[in-house]
């Protein structure tokens, strides 16, 4: 009953931590309350990533003449689409329970609250209680979507990202409440199965925390695929009465009423920290987050927190890393804190938007002169051969000296190409050592090279 580690929470932070300890030699437990691999894996990034690969399927079919290719018409079996996607979160939460095997990690299934001296109770599914003891703890609970004071979500006609990913039925009509990640790739995916879907964001642009030149290039790509978009809105009441829902939408100039049978709440999201014991150990936490160190140590010894209830971007890739540094500094080891601003991003809808770095706003907010590059995909050879020409590759770099401040992309496999920036930057490679490193071609990377001479006045293909 005794560990040199106990992680709390099994999502893409917890398990890599426990790995990475493992590997260290170090004992460790995992305390699980629902399913090893957490939100990302059995209902968050993962089954996501299926759902959209459906419907991806779903628009080559029925675009097929666009090639050349004559079939007869396809139809949507919304059952199966979601049968696949949960078979694909359990296929991966087993791969985890593998993981936890090969690696000698032992795994407690239960709800798990800290306690002082280094305590750790966890109470079954049965309601037995058991208490473990470990030298280091490490809080890697994860969130859940965020509810709005007007916006109360019962799970049925109000839901969260959770529920959109099993429904019983396809909705003939959806209103999505956001337009982050989370709110586009569901809109994406629902408009392209069949339903109706408005999107109603309360600031001025969708996907707020993109470069503008995304923004706008998204709008026009969703708008184009017959998605209905609100800026500047706010959702003031949600009517669930009737057999569907009445939305009450307030804009600058105006208050409409949509009607729709879901509403999709995807307003962020807000770390799971209740019940865990922090307030009878006295850690420490600020505005819904653990406050930590670079290293993620609590004020309280012994005791650590990752993930999407500490500061920074609440992405499975960022907790993960987190998990790492936390457990080989407890492990003696000396490494680097993370530089969260070298995080990539990534939405999956259709087009897909992958950045990093500073926005062309910020990076002049930060007192930059800079150096913008663009290439479009128009211009793009395998862009045009494959069909997909809408987007784009944003490059920044710093006037001076040449850094990579920022990259933001917008179109097909986009979430590929951004790791290349993400190397480059960790390298501190210039632009013109992006201009003068060949690119193969015809690919969608080499935008990236043709982007980055663009910054310099030695674009060939525009």
């Amino acid at each position: 009953m005794n560990y040199d580690i106990i992680v709390i929470g099994s999502g893409p932070g917890g398990y890599v931590a426990a790995i990475r300890a493992a590997q260290l030699g170090l004992k460790v437990a995992i305390v699980e309350r629902e399913s090893l691999g957490g939100i990302c894996l059995n209902w968050g990034c993962i089954p996501t990533k299926a759902l959209i690969k459906s419907a991806n399927v779903f628009e080559y079919i029925t675009h097929a003449a666009d090639y050349g290719i004559k079939v007869q018409s396809a139809e949507v079996d919304f059952n199966s689409i979601i049968k696949r996607s949960r078979d694909v979160a359990d296929g991966m939460s087993k791969g985890i329970q593998f993981l936890m095997k090969k690696n000698k990690i032992d795994v407690i299934m239960g709800t798990a609250k800290i306690k002082k001296g280094g305590k750790v109770e966890v109470k079954g599914s049965d309601g037995s209680i058991k208490e473990y003891s470990a030298t280091n703890t490490i809080l890697a609970t994860g969130g859940r979507s965020r509810e709005l004071p007007n916006l109360k979500q019962d799970g049925k006609k109000v839901i969260g990202y959770r529920q959109a990913m099993s429904l019983p039925e396809q909705p003939k009509s959806l209103v999505v409440v956001g337009s982050g990640a989370i709110g586009v790739e569901f809109a994406y995916f629902y408009n392209s199965i069949g339903t109706k879907v408005t999107i109603v964001e309360y600031l001025n642009n969708i996907v707020p925390v993109e470069d503008e030149d995304i923004s706008k290039q998204l709008l026009r790509s969703l708008k184009k695929a017959g998605i209905t978009i609100m800026t500047g809105a706010n959702v003031e009441s949600v009517d669930t009465s009737g057999s569907g829902c009445k939305v009450q939408v307030k804009t600058a100039n105006s208050t409409e009423t949509l009607e729709c049978d879901i509403v999709l709440s995807a307003v962020g999201v807000t770390a799971n920290l209740e019940n865990l014991g922090l307030e009878e150990v006295g850690v420490k936490t600020d505005k819904g987050r653990v406050v930590v160190d670079d290293y993620y140590k609590t004020n309280i010894d012994g005791v650590f927190a990752i993930g999407d209830i500490v500061k920074g971007q609440a992405l499975a890739h960022v907790a993960s890393a987190e998990g790492i540094i936390c457990v080989e500094k407890i492990a003696g080891h000396h490494p680097d804190p993370l530089d969260y601003n070298n995080i990539p991003g990534c939405t999956y809808c259709t087009p897909e938007i992958a950045s990093v770095g500073y926005t062309e706003k910020a990076a002049k907010e930060a007192g930059y002169e800079i150096k913008v590059g663009k290439f479009p995909f128009s211009a793009s050879g395998k862009a045009s051969a494959a069909g997909t020409k809408d987007g784009f590759v944003k490059v920044i770099f710093d006037a001076k000296y040449g850094e990579f401040l920022g990259a933001h992309m917008i179109g097909a496999n986009v979430t590929e190409m951004i790791a290349e920036i993400v190397v480059a930057r960790k390298l501190e490679t210039t632009g013109m050592d992006i201009v003068k490193s060949v690119h193969p071609h015809p690919t969608m990377s080499e935008a990236i090279m043709e982007a980055a001479a663009d910054a310099y006045g030695e674009v060939i293909h525009l």
